[in-house]
């Protein structure tokens, strides 16, 4: 068989696999672009588990006309830029997204939608793309000042073999309220709101930066149990920061679901680190239970290359031992100052055992 070239639309919708895998995939690349936009407040709609629509909206710094067709183009980003030699440093990424590769992934496989007022400018204008096809720039309709309003419609209508392979639409409901979750827990700054199938599911108010804010944006999200029983966590380690909170020993679950790890802002599922917090609570915690925990990772991007896997849910140290370390031993070092202080959870059932005898 000859080498060949793919068509352009073949190659969106081999791209679209890795980068959108379901409909939470497409919902975290739509918000980490608000974030890196500068929203302060972020709205999500998510209707039949997010396949028959999704709607993102932000107050962000908006799309000008001439932007809005360079969006949808692959591998157009405004979130990278070369240094003073030409050179382009993928170490020096400070920004959630930079591939520019979510916007025409998901009009590859789905009717995208884009509207959009940048800030500073009188007029909104909007751009459609289905499948690849890619419509003109119009004027449009927008509410608010500044920021874009994303809505996907029919979500893998284009590559309708990968409709086999959704899960119920509960399941893919309960994946979109996830991820929103991790967001809002990244970013404690600003405002969420998720809506599934008309039900308002997630209101969260902006917090103020900070060891307090960040607290409250976890109680609102996991529940004030988790704030009634968490120690405050800060140690830093030759430039490495670990700041956060971890719960007691006695308030641990079944599986590690309540495990929240984030690095320079971005939710992240690492192996490194998750075996690091099972093996700071190695010594209290059977093998069968697990702790719970968000914790903030901060260094300098040139120590992580985050640019790993597609998805960017992983990312890779430069110096891996030192963050295994700074968790284990700033987890102790927390538990120390925490003394003999017993989850709230466990004395509650202890009082409730005492009190049925």
């Amino acid at each position: 068989m000859p080498i060949r070239r793919l068509p352009p639309e073949t190659v969106n919708r081999i791209a679209a696999g890795e980068v959108v895998e379901r409909p939470a995939s497409a919902i975290k690349e739509l918000v980490d672009n608000a974030i890196d936009a500068g929203a302060t407040r972020i709205e999500v709609e998510a209707h039949g588990g997010g396949l028959t629509r999704i709607l993102v909206a932000d107050d962000g710094c908006g799309l000008s006309a001439e932007e809005l067709p360079v969006a949808i183009e692959r591998h157009a980003t405004s979130k990278l830029a070369p240094d003073a030699q030409g050179l382009w440093d993928l170490l020096a990424i400070h920004t959630l997204g930079f591939r520019g590769e979510a916007l025409p992934s998901i009009g590859s496989v789905a009717r995208l939608s884009i509207a959009s007022r940048a800030k500073g400018a009188r007029d909104a204008f909007a751009i459609l793309v289905e499948g690849g096809s890619v419509g003109d720039v119009a004027p449009a309709a927008f509410a608010g000042d500044h920021g874009a309003r994303i809505e996907v419609r029919d979500l893998f209508y284009a590559t309708p073999a990968r409709l086999k392979f959704m899960k119920s639409e509960r399941a893919e409901a309960l994946a979109i309220t996830e991820e929103i979750k991790r967001q809002a827990m990244a970013n404690e700054s600003v405002g969420f709101s998720l809506d599934i199938d008309g039900r308002r599911v997630i209101r969260l108010a902006p917090e103020h930066p900070g060891p307090q804010g960040r607290l409250a944006r976890l109680s609102a999200v996991l529940g004030r149990d988790f704030q009634d029983n968490a120690i405050e966590i800060d140690q830093t380690r030759d430039g490495v920061r670990l700041t956060g909170f971890a719960g007691l020993p006695t308030y641990n679950r079944g599986n590690a679901a309540h495990q929240y790890l984030f690095v320079n802002g971005r939710p992240v599922r690492d192996r490194l680190l998750q075996g690091a917090l099972r093996a700071a609570y190695a010594d209290f915690l059977a093998r069968d239970r697990h702790p719970t925990a968000a914790l903030y990772i901060s260094l300098d991007t040139s120590e992580v290359d985050v640019n790993v896997h597609p998805a960017k849910a992983e990312v890779r140290f430069r110096d891996p031992a030192l963050v295994r370390g700074l968790i284990v031993g700033a987890r102790r070092h927390a538990l120390a100052g925490a003394g003999h202080r017993a989850s709230t959870t466990t004395a509650a059932s202890a009082l409730e055992g005492f009190r049925a005898q």
